[in-house]
């Protein structure tokens, strides 16, 4: 790569890496926001509610900015997409969250920087060189083996939906990465949550509470949360960083949110911030540095 190249580069990459970093911090709250709002809600009006809120959301943003309908051709990308992050992780993770705390939700979120590699292999035609997967490793080691040090209660149910849920996941944030390079970051997202509307307004109709009136608001709150930020803003930001600045790449910024989650527990709720947490963190930013050098 000449001095030229290089030099256009390095400003999309930093792109990159920012809008990535802006996703993570919005995804980090959404375990803590999801299981706050099951306190009141079932998981599926949770999944269904969340995504037609996002979808009505997304269809003003669409026709304000008088976009046109995507071809024909990306239309089993957008449902790959949608299956992926409006139905898959947000249905799998509200039913895991039944059987296991956030806390040990943790433990396989540091595993979706890998899974989102892997597709980025597969789907992105991404070819990361042997260095990246050892600090791709590393890293998920680092913060599965943080997690798995926090006191939590095991359930064979909930870890087997989360490990189904980060594999969804993965596939869809490499699919909408890559659909992103043709159509846009936002409007990936815009058109899945459409793609989706259908079924999940008839879900969100049909498993309506009965009791409306006796839900706090803080659940509402809640559901506020994980429709606006976790289901649309956070990936207008998210899918734009995988698109500029590479899916496997970007995508090891995944590997802050677990401990992003942990501080904004603390900063909120008062827990203290031990060295472990710090070294840990440390360790992370290393390996997420390292991997993208060899991305």
């Amino acid at each position: 790569m000449d001095n030229s190249a290089a030099q256009s580069a390095a400003p999309r990459s930093a792109s990159g890496l920012l809008n990535g970093l802006a996703g993570v911090v919005i995804f980090s709250g959404s375990l803590p926001a999801t299981r706050l709002a099951l306190q009141d809600f079932e998981p599926g009006f949770l999944t269904y509610a969340r995504a037609t809120l996002a979808a009505a959301v997304a269809l003003v943003l669409l026709a304000v900015r008088r976009e046109a309908l995507p071809p024909r051709a990306h239309a089993a990308g957008l449902a790959t997409t949608a299956c992926g992050v409006v139905v898959g992780f947000p249905l799998l993770t509200a039913l895991a969250l039944q059987h296991i705390t956030a806390a040990r939700s943790i433990v396989f979120l540091g595993l979706l920087p890998l899974a989102t590699a892997l597709f980025a292999v597969v789907r992105g035609g991404e070819r990361p060189r042997p260095a990246f997967w050892l600090f791709s490793l590393a890293g998920s080691a680092l913060v599965a083996g943080f997690a798995l040090g926090q006191p939590a209660a095991a359930s064979a149910t909930g870890d087997l939906l989360m490990l189904a849920a980060v594999a969804v996941c993965g596939l869809g944030y490499a699919e909408g990465a890559r659909l992103s390079r043709k159509l846009g970051g936002w409007q990936v997202i815009c058109w899945a949550l459409v793609v989706a509307l259908p079924v999940m307004a008839a879900g969100a109709v049909y498993s309506f509470p009965s009791s409306a009136a006796a839900i706090h608001p803080t659940a509402w709150a809640a559901l506020g949360y994980v429709s606006l930020f976790s289901m649309l803003i956070g990936f207008i930001f998210w899918y734009r960083g995988l698109a500029i600045g590479g899916i496997a790449a970007v995508g090891q910024l995944q590997l802050l949110q677990p401990l992003l989650g942990l501080m904004l527990s603390a900063l909120l709720l008062h827990e203290s911030i031990g060295t472990a947490m710090l070294a840990t963190t440390a360790g992370v930013i290393l390996c997420v540095a390292g991997a993208k050098r060899f991305a």
